[in-house]
């Protein structure tokens, strides 16, 4: 009886095997049976292809010990793949699908859409910058993805720091294509680029950020003895003298010899097909068909309605507002002593625990407006020294999928004159909370979706929902002191400057002087800003663009939903509605909300 119990047996494990194998087969080399297993298809061969990726999910069950492979031929394999999967995504019929299977596919065929498009461009843009790239991304990742909760992972950080050499040097083969296309930083991103990598590469070991990252994480370790930590801190040294360091010593020198062929123009359309190359960003930012010629004029229409808001409320403070420019009286009241902090430990340790507050506050009134909230926090942190001289006021950078890391808004305390109290409020909501933290962490909290969703992002949806995010907290009641609505003007004027100086320098060839001219004297921001900022649009071409985009068509989709609906208008539905499908295109935010406005009108 037994016998024949585990005959069976052994038959139903093997025929389950067959169909398995059959399973994954067909999920991996043909046409998946359904478009749900096309997803997991798609989600897969990012996932195999990218250890990183799944590491910073919170996940170390696919290649811990491993850098995602940058080499030339992973990425030609990458680019035949996707004209695979595009050509066998196009064989599912739209027509058969329907609600959330519905937007699901528009999601994807827009984004394969893109990367389809940005194939004749794959060679145009910088892929190391002032902003970012390989360089300063490896320890990013390191410090803030990889984690040490054993002797394993702490092994795994030794090996990947093993790969930064053949990492970086092919990062400098997609450096050097770019540069035989024509597509060179201008030399003042460059000097940038090489102050960055020096306060990388040249502090002495033990101050060094990948060292002391690595010390901290292996000191916490209490199950491994004294002779263990040293012979793991020692064989970390050994890769860091011998791979790392001589790694960022190639990418300094290929550099310098970089920026005596590199000149001052700031604009893309000194490119071959530079224009084209523009315009194709400008569509891929806002999701939009807008020219840089419609864009720039819109620009200058918002910086001037925005402007007499604010000359009307510095004049109710008494302000001069007639003989003065705006960017001047601005940058003064950025100096006034009363809305700055010590420029000392203690002034940086308080800009963190007050932006903590600011947080904390708004966070407790949200339920208010919103039907959907994310479960995960948000902390402050200080931007990492090494890069805080070239990085933004503040960023925002999400919680890990699994809930082990909350999301994070770092602040830059590298000038506190940056960072006068009466901004403070703004950044934090347009970070934090109901900013980035409340879509991004929403977004990764999508339940029973494919996984592709919980990660593409529309930039003019991301940013656009932020600056939105910044006048919605003053509608909630926020904001109201005369000086920190000023803030939060000030802080529009900037994304309605930057329509004005991106079209500028990459379509009108505004030089990088002239855009910081018209930044400093509009927005009065400080010059360390400023420059920080010009010299981003001038790396980001385009990306800069969707942010007025992007809260423009939100407020008008606001202000339709209110009109249609009446009385039946309820903000927390009308944010539920833009918020529960994550990042979209505008155009299907847009046929979202038409939905979202059909179904309420139903209802009634």
């Amino acid at each position: 009886m037994k016998s024949s119990i585990w005959k069976f047996t052994k038959r139903g494990l093997l025929l389950l095997l067959i169909l398995l194998t059959i399973f994954i087969i067909n999920l991996l080399w043909f046409k998946p049976f359904s478009i749900n297993h096309f997803y997991t298809k798609i989600f897969v061969e990012f996932a195999m292809k990218s250890p990183q990726m799944v590491a910073g999910m919170g996940s170390k069950l696919w290649h811990y010990d491993q850098l995602d492979d940058n080499s030339q031929q992973a990425n030609d394999e990458s680019l035949e793949l996707l004209k695979k999967d595009y050509a066998m995504f196009k064989r599912y019929d739209r027509d058969d699908y329907s609600g959330q299977d519905l937007i699901s596919y528009d999601v994807l065929d827009d984004f394969l859409r893109g990367q389809m498009e940005d194939i004749q461009y794959e060679n145009y843009g910088y892929s190391q910058s002032q902003k970012g790239g390989n360089y300063m991304g490896i320890i990013s990742f390191m410090k803030n993805i990889h984690k040490i909760e054993d002797q394993s992972d702490a092994e795994d950080y030794i090996s990947r720091l093993s790969q930064i050499g053949t990492s970086f040097d092919n990062t400098l083969i997609q450096v050097k294509i770019e540069q035989d296309n024509g597509v060179i930083p201008p030399d003042f991103i460059i000097k940038k680029m090489l102050v960055n990598m020096h306060n990388i590469r040249d502090p002495d070991l033990q101050d060094n950020e990948f060292v002391k990252d690595f010390m901290a994480k292996v000191d916490k370790l209490e199950e491994i003895d004294l002779q263990t930590k040293t012979k793991l801190q020692q064989d970390m040294k050994k890769q860091m003298l011998e791979v790392v360091q001589p790694a960022y010593d190639r990418m300094i020198a290929f550099y310098e010899d970089l920026l005596t062929k590199a000149d001052s123009n700031a604009g893309v359309w000194k490119f071959p097909n530079g224009d084209e190359y523009y315009q194709h960003q400008i569509k891929a930012s806002t999701t939009t068909n807008y020219t840089a010629e419609y864009l720039h004029n819109l620009g200058l229409r918002e910086v001037d309605r925005i402007v007499a808001e604010i000359k009307t409320l510095l004049k109710e403070q008494g302000y001069e507002t007639e003989l003065n420019p705006i960017g001047k009286i601005l940058n003064d009241m950025s100096k006034d002593p009363r809305f700055l902090y010590d420029d000392s430990d203690e002034g940086r340790q308080q800009v963190i625990a007050d932006y903590q507050t600011i947080i904390d506050e708004i966070d407790a009134k949200m339920p208010e407006y919103f039907a959907i909230l994310p479960k995960g926090k948000v902390e402050v942190k200080p931007v990492p020294k090494y890069k805080e001289k070239t990085a933004a006021g503040g960023y925002y950078e999400s919680p890990s999928m699994d809930g082990s890391r909350p999301g994070r808004f770092y602040a830059n305390l590298y000038d506190l004159s940056a960072t006068p109290k009466f901004a403070m409020n703004t950044l934090a909501y347009h970070e934090a909370i109901p900013g980035h933290h409340f879509q991004l962490a929403i977004q990764n909290e999508l339940e029973g979706l494919p996984m592709f969703r919980s990660f593409m992002g529309s930039t003019s949806y991301i940013e656009g929902w932020a600056l939105y995010a910044e006048r919605l907290a003053w509608e909630a009641g926020f904001e109201q002191d005369p000086f920190t609505n000023i803030g939060r003007l000030q802080a529009e004027l900037l994304r309605a400057v930057r329509l004005v100086v991106d079209t500028g320098i990459h379509h009108k060839k505004w030089t990088r002087e002239q855009a910081i001219k018209y930044m400093s004297e509009t927005t009065g921001f400080a010059d360390s800003d400023v420059e920080s900022e010009i010299e981003r649009y001038i790396v980001w071409p385009g990306q800069a663009l969707a942010y007025k985009v992007g809260m423009i068509k939100i407020l008008e989709l606001r202000e339709k939903a209110q009109n249609e609906l009446g009385d039946k208008f309820d903000i927390r539905q009308f944010h539920k509605a833009v918020l529960e499908n994550g990042s979209l295109p505008l155009t299907m935010l847009e046929q979202q909300i038409d939905a979202y406005i059909e179904k309420t009108l139903t209802k009634a």
